[in-house]
């Protein structure tokens, strides 16, 4: 259990939700949202000064403008913009960063109402029994198609196949504890991969189980080739077991090699030696392609370390709601 001054005081929860072109979706779940908020606190789950942040990721339709219509209306909304598009992995930590500060707890989802937000309440109960990062896990997948369904779970299975810590089923909604987001923040790298990171930091933590619905509105923006960028981004960014499988395949390669060039020397001495073109051909287009994947694996790292050591910022936020207000 958390602290005895803990107990009595109900946590500030921020419900960070990403969006990005979500104009037609965002006016059904904003509402959906702030009535979580307003339910979680009448349930005195959480304190009156909770709100729902929403971070516009440089959207090319009205969400922004819906956003600040939405945060104009209620006291439970508020929301950020970031200055363009970094896409979802940076929008989501410019949020929690945002909110870190405001809020006991955090709990990102996204904006598509396809996560049951009943699961939040459970995720409370979680981390008022002391657990500091609550993952929900979707518990089947009877929605999805069976290519959606194949091409996800490998999606998991290949990245711990690599080395990268993730939660299986495990996406981006969680329940985050400042105490978490504090240390998290000395976390600089720029190459993201949040539900690979955040197991890293360590703290007590659990799972919430919840079933996954369609998307309420709009298109998704995680089609097949984003979900294979993500995963090898996952990979790239949280672990070098991909350079290590390089090196034990060139290894068997080498010994191949060697056992290659006894054979040739044997069948030359032997007056066994033949034109062969066709099998000369063959070893050379193999060993031509894996030495260009292996080029392209090296290569994608070099090409993160190049983006590392500038130290550019990860986000931008140009415009906050609530300073807005203020001001008004």
């Amino acid at each position: 259990m958390k602290k005895q001054d803990e107990k009595t005081k109900l946590p500030v929860l921020n419900i960070v939700v990403p969006c990005y072109n979500e104009e037609e979706v965002l006016p059904i779940t904003s509402v959906m949202f702030e009535n979580k908020i307003k339910e979680l606190i009448e349930l005195k789950k959480i304190d009156e000064s909770s709100c729902v942040l929403f971070v516009n990721d440089g959207s090319k339709d009205t969400t922004w403008q819906i956003i600040c219509d939405l945060a104009k209306k209620s006291p439970y909304i508020e929301g950020v913009s970031l200055s363009r598009n970094r896409g979802h992995q940076n929008a989501l930590l410019g949020g929690l960063m945002e909110a870190k500060d405001r809020c006991d707890i955090t709990i990102s989802i996204d904006c598509d109402g396809q996560d049951d937000i009943n699961a939040m309440n459970e995720m409370i109960d979680k981390y008022l029994e002391g657990f500091d990062v609550v993952y929900g896990v979707r518990s089947k997948r009877e929605t999805d198609t069976f290519f959606k369904r194949f091409t996800a779970e490998s999606f998991y299975k290949l990245l711990n196949m690599m080395g990268a810590e993730v939660v299986f089923n495990h996406a981006d909604y969680r329940l985050v504890s400042k105490r978490v987001l504090d240390e998290f923040a000395n976390f600089e790298e720029v190459n993201l991969f949040l539900r690979g990171m955040f197991p890293l930091v360590g703290f007590n933590s659990t799972s919430v189980y919840y079933e996954r619905h369609e998307r309420m509105a709009g298109q998704s923006h995680y089609p097949l080739s984003k979900m294979l960028s993500l995963a090898f981004d996952g990979i790239t960014s949280l672990s070098v077991q991909p350079i290590r499988y390089i090196t034990g395949f060139g290894i068997l390669m080498a010994v191949l090699s060697f056992i290659g060039v006894l054979y040739t020397l044997i069948s030359k001495f032997a007056g066994r030696t033949v034109d062969g073109w066709t099998s000369t051909t063959c070893i050379l287009c193999f060993v031509s392609g894996v030495q260009m994947i292996s080029l392209g694996v090296l290569g994608e790292y070099i090409g993160k370390i190049y983006m590392e050591t500038k130290h550019r910022p990860r986000y931008i936020i140009s415009e906050r709601t609530y300073v807005k207000k203020k001001e008004s």
